[in-house]
């Protein structure tokens, strides 16, 4: 990929170089860039029009000390203790930032669901598939992507699972 096809689609780099090697370019045209970051699932929702369930949260949790993402839809909360039994883990805590980073390559609020700098666990609730697209961050918090879940789901190499707080 050139540094000018990485910059026409507005995504981060190392997003776009993955995006390339995974043969998913044409997803650049389909991309939207907002003026304003859209840092929360709330924001990203408002902005493209769409359910705030319709936005994929990427977020990295620590379990174990070991990192994993979570991809969750933007109109529910993670369950922590889900996540525990599911990974079999002692503790699972939300990351700091510097992990996030560390980890992933991107800063909170643009983190992909992949494309990612190391690799590391994923665990995808089913709350997703309950749309027809999804959108997630291309890197930035200006820039979100569609995808069908299941593709999403696929290219992150995800698990599917139950983690979704459920309402009291």
């Amino acid at each position: 990929m050139t540094s000018s096809e990485a910059s026409e689609s507005h995504a981060h780099p190392r997003f776009a170089e993955a995006l390339h090697e995974l043969g998913l370019s044409g997803l650049n045209a389909r991309m939207r860039r907002f003026p304003d970051a859209t840092r929360t699932a709330a924001e990203a929702a408002a902005a493209i029009g769409c359910e705030l369930s319709e936005i994929c949260k990427s977020l990295i949790f620590a379990a174990d000390g070991v990192p994993v993402l979570v991809l969750m839809d933007g109109a529910s909360r993670v369950d922590l203790e889900l996540v525990r039994k599911e990974l079999g883990a002692e503790k699972v805590t939300r990351a700091k930032a510097d992990v996030v980073r560390e980890t992933t390559g991107y800063a909170i609020g643009g983190v992909p669901p992949f494309g990612h700098r190391t690799k590391t666990r994923v665990l995808a609730d089913r709350s997703l598939l309950g749309h027809d697209v999804v959108w997630a961050a291309a890197g930035n918090p200006h820039v979100v992507f569609p995808m069908a879940p299941l593709d999403l789901v696929a290219h992150a190499g995800a698990t599917l699972a139950d983690v979704r707080e459920q309402p009291s």
